[in-house]
């Protein structure tokens, strides 16, 4: 699969995620291998230019982490232009344009799943970021506002005209949050509406099973897969071995996931220094012990973390203890990553 004349490795893709698709993770998930491409944590294009320090670390990438999106978000469509180019310049592979994000914060002042009920204003902000550079530029939008404004199709054919070199589509309204299920249906409608970009399927793709039925379902190009990477960062891998091979191996047991999570803090350590790298990670950590079936109180010790000493004592115990069932080389079941609930006006 390509985004223009960039040629992706896989067309099975980390989504953005707000406060996991960090530097560290990306680089854990090419480590595991089967990525085509993944992406930042939506970053604020206004942050971007004025030169914040946590939105400058938010699109930090290194030699392994290729090829490598940043999203961005906005509603002016110079500002967006102006932080688009200002990331052609820093080295970045690719620009995606949130249309998606149902927090108040954001689709209320008009950025994320708000930029979806404005199509002329939208469409403008898309061909101004196209026009400003000249690495491709993709948008992630989710079918429209509410069920009674289903644009996506309309906004898909608007952007291929523009110039947009894929879109990426969450199957559900700004309404519906995370809540009820993901309409396959109205991913399909976005991929019959366009004639040569490829659609990317997200939402509700937990397993590979998953992402077949997607595939087959819609006819989309690719799966974007989120929040099951981080309960299950092998399921690029496994993506990858099935799409090639028909069958695919079993996520990682207790003692690599294990493996696996200290080989992340370690990249934040090398970025951050231990004291401020186990803050960061504690968020992390959280949901590969979950994951690992480690007890309660094990995980919430390790939230207390204040030094590596401690780490690696707390490491050590996690080891000697294994998963609460004993079964230290079974597979593990994936941990379900919660979402948020109530009116999305509220979060």
């Amino acid at each position: 699969m390509s985004y223009g004349k960039l040629r992706l490795a896989s067309r099975y893709l980390l989504s953005p995620l707000a406060g996991f698709t960090t530097l560290s993770f990306r680089r854990i998930v090419r480590r595991t291998g089967g990525v085509g491409l993944a992406t930042t944590d939506l970053v604020n294009s206004r942050a971007l230019l004025s030169g914040n320090e946590r939105t400058l670390q938010m699109i930090e990438t290194h030699p392994e982490d290729r090829p490598f999106a940043v999203q961005i978000f906005g509603s002016e469509p110079e500002q967006m232009a102006d932080a688009a180019r200002m990331l052609q310049a820093r080295g970045v592979d690719t620009i995606d344009i949130n249309m998606g994000c149902p927090v108040e914060r954001i689709a209320g002042a008009g950025s994320g799943a708000g930029l979806m009920c404005n199509i002329s204003g939208s469409v403008g902000l898309v061909r101004r970021v196209v026009e400003a550079v000249s690495v491709p530029v993709t948008v992630k939008m989710r079918l429209g506002w509410d069920a009674a404004r289903l644009t996506a199709p309309l906004f898909a054919r608007e952007f291929e005209q523009a110039g947009v070199a894929a879109v990426a589509i969450h199957g559900r309204t700004r309404e519906q949050g995370f809540g009820g299920v993901v309409s396959l249906d109205g991913i399909r409608q976005v991929v019959e509406a366009v004639q040569r970009i490829p659609v990317i399927g997200n939402g509700d793709v937990r397993t590979v099973a998953d992402a077949a039925t997607m595939l087959r379902e819609t006819g989309c190009h690719g799966v974007s897969v989120g929040r099951a990477a981080l309960a299950n960062p092998w399921i690029f891998r496994q993506l990858d071995e099935w799409e090639r091979t028909g069958s695919y191996a079993a996520a990682g047991t207790f003692d690599e996931r294990l493996e696996l999570m200290m080989l992340q803090y370690d990249f934040l350590e090398e970025r951050h220094g231990s004291d401020r790298a186990i803050v960061l990670f504690r968020r992390m950590a959280h949901w590969y012990l979950k994951g690992m079936r480690v007890r309660k109180q094990l995980r919430g010790d390790f939230q207390k973390l204040k030094s590596r000493a401690e780490m690696d004592a707390a490491i050590q115990q996690i080891r000697e203890f294994g998963p609460v069932d004993g079964n230290r080389t079974g597979v593990l079941q994936d941990c379900q990553i919660p979402v948020p609930a109530g009116p999305v006006d509220k979060w």
